[in-house]
């Protein structure tokens, strides 16, 4: 009696020895993304809106992409600097882009000089002639946040006496393929701190600012959270906006064709969000 006794203790106890642990999830309240070269695994940021558009909300037509979708209103338009030289706005117009973002000036990239885009007024002046909406954009290759603040100044500076309809855009990229680039090695943190003095500048000034990133700097060196009440231009070539926040307007290609301009150059959609339907008081409740 007592050996069977004995029998079930050590039985009972190893029960609960081997007993398999509870598996922890390595990734819980984490989502698998693409940083433009690979699946990875990230934290989401609160309070940054997430992106809702999927891939079957959008159909490709005559090398163009459409939003089929119901939750978006979407205008077509493109991006332009000096180097497409003369462009026939009214042709542009015509052939159903509906917006412009015009460079108006760049930081060099070694001496870090500031420049004014040479196209800069000419392209102004014609998509507004066309009736296009027209927004403006720098490209940045500040390395600290007086070069950016001072880069701001410099914009407001080229856009005084003229209307601009849509945010003031901050390009700051990085030039991986030149090798005595001054932001070369540059903490990524500083590149976050520099968008963030750009928009306040030119938000203090009265005009509604925003960030242009690509997926790398969207997810390594910008921090979105401190970024979220401006808006955010997504350079995500593909077939549908994959990057996992909201975006306010779209790039997709920088390989587009457009009647006007001479060569290729880059396609947008920009998307405003459709108001929810109003609740017809005259309707009877659902039974």
């Amino acid at each position: 009696m007592i050996l069977l006794l004995a029998v079930a203790l050590v039985m009972t106890l190893g029960r609960h020895v081997i007993q398999p642990e509870e598996e922890v999830d390595p990734h819980e309240g984490q989502v698998l993304i693409n940083d433009g070269y690979n699946d990875v695994w990230i934290t989401p940021i609160e309070g940054v809106e997430v992106n809702d558009l999927k891939k079957e909300d959008f159909d490709h037509t005559d090398g163009k992409i459409v939003y089929t979708g119901d939750d978006y209103d979407t205008i077509l338009g493109v991006d332009v600097s000096e180097h497409q030289h003369y462009i026939d706005w009214k042709q542009v117009a015509d052939s159903g882009v509906q917006f412009a973002y015009i460079r108006c000036g760049y930081r060099g990239y070694t001496q870090g000089g500031l420049n004014d885009d040479a196209w800069f007024r000419t392209n102004i002046d014609g998509a507004r002639d066309a009736g296009l909406q027209v927004g403006v954009y720098f490209f940045s290759q500040a390395i600290n946040v007086a070069e950016a603040i001072h880069e701001a100044r410099f914009v407001l500076r080229q856009i005084e006496g003229y209307e601009i309809t849509l945010p003031v855009m901050y390009d700051w990229e990085k030039l991986e393929d030149i090798p005595d680039a001054r932001t070369n090695d540059l903490d990524p943190s500083i590149i976050g701190d520099c968008g963030v003095a750009f928009c306040e500048t030119i938000r203090a000034a009265g005009y509604e600012a925003g960030i242009y990133f690509n997926r790398q700097l969207g997810y390594y060196s910008l921090d979105l959270s401190r970024l979220k009440d401006v808006k955010f231009w997504l350079a995500v070539p593909g077939d549908y906006p994959d990057f996992y926040y909201a975006g306010n307007i779209w790039q997709y290609t920088h390989e587009g064709e457009v009647p006007g301009i001479e060569g290729q150059v880059d396609m947008n959609l920009m998307f405003t969000r459709r108001p929810e339907p109003t609740p017809d008081p005259e309707a009877s409740p659902a039974p």
